[in-house]
C-alpha cells in the first residue's frame, strides 16, 4: 500500500505495535484490509517509498493471501523450530533477505513449497538458481 519493503514497515511498526497488532489479531479480522493498513500507516507516520514490485511484475500479480500464506508458513515453522515468540518470528523473516526473494514477483520463491522457504530462510539465501 505505501510502496515500502516489509521489512522497512516491520522497522517502522516497531515491535510494540507488532505485538499489539498480533493480540488483537481477531479484531482487525473483522475490518477490511485496506482499512487496517491505513490506520497503522497514518498512527505511524509511514510514508510513501518507492518500492514497486507490482509494477516490476511482467506475469500475474499473486493475491495478497497468497502471500501472507507464505510468509505466515514460515513463522510459524520458526516459532516451533526455534522456540520465537510470534513477534520474533514475524520480525526475524520480514526483514531477512528471503522476504525481498518472496516479493520479487517475477521469480518462482512464491511459488515454491514450505520447506524450501524455510531451508532458503536458515541458509539466509535461496538453495537454487
Amino acid at each position: 500500500m505505501t510502496k515500502n519493503r516489509r521489512a522497512d514497515v516491520v522497522r517502522l511498526l516497531g515491535e510494540k505495535s507488532l505485538s499489539k497488532l498480533l493480540d488483537l489479531a481477531d479484531v482487525y479480522h473483522c475490518e477490511a484490509l485496506e482499512n487496517t493498513a491505513t490506520d497503522f500507516a497514518e498512527k505511524h507516520d509511514i510514508q510513501d517509498g518507492g518500492f514497486d514490485n507490482v509494477s516490476a511484475c511482467k506475469y500475474d500479480v499473486p493475491g495478497v493471501m497468497s502471500i501472507a500464506e507464505d510468509y505466515q508458513e514460515l513463522i510459524v515453522k520458526l516459532i516451533e523450530t526455534h522456540e520465537l515468540s510470534p513477534v520474533t518470528a514475524l520480525i526475524s523473516v520480514y526483514t531477512s533477505r528471503i522476504s525481498d526473494k518472496i516479493d520479487d514477483y517475477n521469480s518462482s520463491m512464491y511459488f515454491e513449497n514450505p520447506q524450501y522457504l524455510y531451508e532458503s530462510y536458515i541458509a539466509g539465501e535461496p538453495l537454487r538458481g
